[in-house]
């Protein structure tokens, strides 16, 4: 069940996005000394919490019970656009359709907001990732590479 995210949610939603983003540094070899700012590393309580408090991003979780075991946040941007945030499930919860249900909230979500666009960003070396996406309508748009990470930033849109 996908529920939105309240403020008491922000401690467990930081666990899980660290969580599942730490298998993708894990996989290519990203570490908090050569990738920092990489989501695995750079998530916080204060973090999410201005993602929530300041920002106003709708943010979603997936819930296994009562547990948490996915997420994903969407900020609102010009243009009726919005970017697509931290989509995560925790790594013994995957395969089974979780990350398309999200997914497919977001787009809904995404709709319901006006936006008819919406953006990702993605680490470009990670090919079953990028292929995930475009299997849901992604194409791909640019890279970017910067100096604070071990790796290039790909963007990919959706139109709605």
């Amino acid at each position: 069940m996908i529920k939105v995210v309240e403020q008491k949610d922000i401690s467990e939603c930081v666990n899980v996005i660290r969580e599942s983003f730490k298998t993708v540094a894990d996989e290519l070899g990203f570490t908090v000394e050569n990738a920092p700012r990489f989501t695995a590393f750079a998530t916080t309580e204060e973090r999410l919490d201005w993602h929530l408090n300041g920002e106003h991003r709708p943010m979603y979780a997936y819930y296994d019970n009562e547990t948490i075991v996915g997420y994903y946040s969407l900020l609102l941007q010009d243009n009726n656009e919005c970017e697509l945030n931290n989509v995560c499930v925790l790594p013994a919860y995957r395969h089974k359709g979780i990350g398309e249900e999200l997914l497919n909230h977001a787009f809904k979500t995404a709709i319901e907001l006006g936006c008819k666009k919406v953006n990702i960003g993605i680490v470009e070396e990670n090919v079953v990732l990028k292929k995930w996406y475009e299997n849901f309508g992604f194409v791909h748009i640019g890279v970017q590479k910067y100096d604070f990470f071990p790796f290039t930033c790909g963007y990919m849109e959706k139109v709605l």
